[in-house]
């Protein structure tokens, strides 16, 4: 069936949204409108001649896992194109396999708009962003800006990069905007950023939560159409969600200039850098009163420190942790606990009533190896005052090979293990020599060892069928003390 792409202005859920004019439209007359600042904001634009896309698996080569923060997934063949390269389009509507609930209602499908959101009534073509709360708008919008697809010849095509992609599985959706430019077909600036939604229960995202947020390189604000010049200036970016009822919606920050300068949700416009290797995390399930929403830097749920290294610094490890209230006129209060207090020191460097800012130093000298705990939890004096918390693993090895000297020929660089996530089984491929005595133990969340198994050969099936679903963390060692650690999701 034909594509029908909207371009709306404005979306209150009411009938009302129907009465506002319909304007038929070429896309040339359209790009030339837009070029000319005579798109009327109360208009609601339907592209004439806009052309079918089905989507079709993304075919370019597969990206590597960052190996600071696991939450921006990388692309491969299970990921779809969501729609063509293009400026203000949308993609069909997308049935998925759950039920999202936002803010009390339930959805079983939703819109990705190219302008960094999702919405599920209508899909948006709406360029210059608002600041949340707004009546209008019913989205989820990791950045919403003016993004640009074209100009594939500059920065990539369907395929490769500069596009948007999703990807669905039975419990969880993932959109993911990568490496696009901005309005009109700038792409001397790209920004990379993620946004999942399941249905609560999904180990992508932290028990307690529906939506995550999560930040790659971001290097623009805004489009020329909104008065940026070069990518920045002019109306903000907005990073939120918005019912459009006016009473719910949770807003990150807005972003116009260049820098990492961030002085809360709801102060002046900050800078774009501060969203860099960001992850947010938050339920956005029930109306009313939101929690605090949990902002941690460069990890997402683990970070392994080394001891015995006389060569480098892994013996303690570095990260920033914040929380912000998602309302107007609330405020938020947060506290940092650890397992090993001594372990931990903690300098406060933002402090204003809505956004509270930590950087923390974690040093593992003395420690035992194995699981460490850091948690940060927050509250807020909404009615009824709400918490959350979010807490960050620290798993400590002694590095025996960079101690004591011993040969890297075998190294654990080479350690896979796939699928990930699994569900009834793993296979792990490592370049251990066999008189290393390899083996593999599966430890949960809490630091109870579920599984120890020896690795008899190079690559070996192992079955994970009757462990419960969750995080787990694998590690495989060597009779030499070497060692290499990796989470892995049990579907």
């Amino acid at each position: 069936m034909k594509q029908t792409l909207l371009f709306l202005s404005a979306f209150i859920i009411s009938l009302s949204v129907f009465a506002q004019n319909t304007v038929n439209i070429t896309s040339a007359q359209y790009a030339a409108q837009k070029q000319n600042g005579q798109l009327d904001p109360t208009t609601r634009y339907i592209i004439s001649d806009a052309n079918s896309f089905t989507p079709v698996p993304f075919s370019g080569p597969s990206r590597i896992q960052s190996p600071i923060c696991s939450c921006l997934i990388p692309l491969d063949s299970t990921f779809m194109i969501a729609m063509a390269p293009n400026d203000d389009m949308s993609s069909n509507l997308i049935s998925i396999p759950f039920s999202f609930t936002f803010y009390g209602v339930s959805y079983n499908s939703l819109y990705i708009n190219n302008n960094g959101n999702i919405s599920f009534a209508a899909p948006y073509g709406v360029f210059t962003a608002n600041p949340f709360p707004d009546a209008t708008y019913n989205m989820i919008a990791p950045f919403w800006g003016d993004v640009d697809t074209r100009d594939s010849a500059t920065w990539g095509s369907a395929g490769s990069i500069g596009n948007v992609y999703y990807k669905i599985t039975p419990t969880a959706m993932i959109v993911k905007w990568e490496a696009v430019g901005y309005y009109a077909m700038h792409g001397d600036k790209l920004n990379t950023f993620q946004l999942i939604i399941t249905d609560g229960t999904d180990a992508l995202l932290p028990a307690g939560t529906n939506v995550g947020f999560c930040y790659g390189d971001m290097q623009w604000t805004t489009g020329d159409a909104s008065s940026g010049m070069m990518g920045f200036g002019g109306a903000p970016a907005t990073v939120g969600n918005n019912m459009g009822n006016g009473t719910d919606y949770f807003q990150a920050g807005t972003f116009d200039h260049p820098g990492s300068s961030f002085d809360g949700p709801y102060a002046s416009a900050d800078g774009i850098d501060w969203l860099d290797n960001q992850g947010m995390y938050f339920d956005a399930s029930l109306p009313g009163n939101m929690p605090p929403v949990i902002i941690n830097n460069n990890i997402c749920d683990t970070i392994d420190v080394y001891t015995g290294d006389t060569l480098r610094s892994y013996d303690f490890a570095e990260f920033t942790l914040a929380a912000t209230t998602p309302e107007i006129n609330q405020t938020v209060t947060a506290v940092i606990t650890s397992s090993d207090p001594s372990a931990l020191t903690v300098n406060q460097t933002m402090n204003s009533s809505t956004y509270k800012q930590f950087d923390c130093t974690f040093s593992a000298v003395g420690l035992s190896t194995g699981l460490h705990y850091v948690t940060i939890t927050a509250t807020d004096n909404g009615s009824p005052a709400l918490s959350a918390s979010r807490t960050i693993v620290i798993r400590t090895h002694y590095d025996a090979s960079v101690a004591t000297g011993i040969s890297e020929n075998n190294s654990p660089e080479g350690v896979k293990i796939y699928p990930n996530p699994a569900t009834n089984t793993i296979t792990i491929n490592q370049n251990f020599a066999q008189d290393s005595n390899p083996y593999i133990t599966l430890t949960d969340v809490l630091g109870k060892t579920v599984l120890n198994n020896a690795l008899d050969n190079n690559v070996q099936t192992i079955d994970i069928g009757k462990l419960p679903q969750g995080i787990y963390f694998a590690t495989i060692f060597s009779k030499e003390g070497k060692s290499k650690t990796m989470k892995i999701v049990k579907k």
